[in-house]
């Protein structure tokens, strides 16, 4: 099993930053990877169990699944349906946590997956930093332009 990591400040309460972060269809607002975002059948995006389909910003799709969603503890795990990366077992949490020195929040997201010896660096770098980090930092940028406005 393998482990993706990364990890920012992000300059706003705790409350803000997950606020943006707890709708699962709202990727598409402040991830530049992602292109669209829909939840199956209508489903509410809160919803335990729902399942969205991502399209990427180069046409390929995923499918994740919904399996907790805390507001308390600001925190969500999912997991991959379809994708098309070569991993099994995928499962990812995006978590908030106030900084208590300042106005600011702690945000991490992981994931453990399993992938072939072959394509096991490259998905964790993939993951981390290509997925996870690009869409931190992309975070960072959209709480910035939300609280000037």
């Amino acid at each position: 099993m393998s482990k993706a990591y990364a990890s920012t400040i992000v300059p706003a309460p705790a409350d803000t930053v997950w606020a943006i972060i707890r709708d699962f269809d709202g990727l598409p607002t402040w991830h530049t990877g992602i292109a669209k975002s829909s939840i199956d059948d209508g489903l509410p995006p809160d919803l335990v169990g729902c399942i969205r389909t991502l399209v990427l910003q180069d046409g390929a799709s995923i499918r994740e699944k919904l399996l907790a969603l805390s507001d308390v503890d600001r925190s969500m795990s999912y997991d991959f349906q379809a994708s098309p990366f070569p991993v099994r077992d995928y499962e990812a949490t995006l978590r908030v946590l106030p900084v208590t020195d300042g106005d600011a929040s702690f945000v991490e997201w992981s994931a453990t997956f399993t992938a072939a010896e072959s394509d096991e660096a490259a998905m964790r770098d993939t993951f981390a930093k290509g997925v996870f980090q690009s869409g931190l930092d992309a975070l960072k940028q959209h709480v910035a332009k939300t609280r000037k406005a």
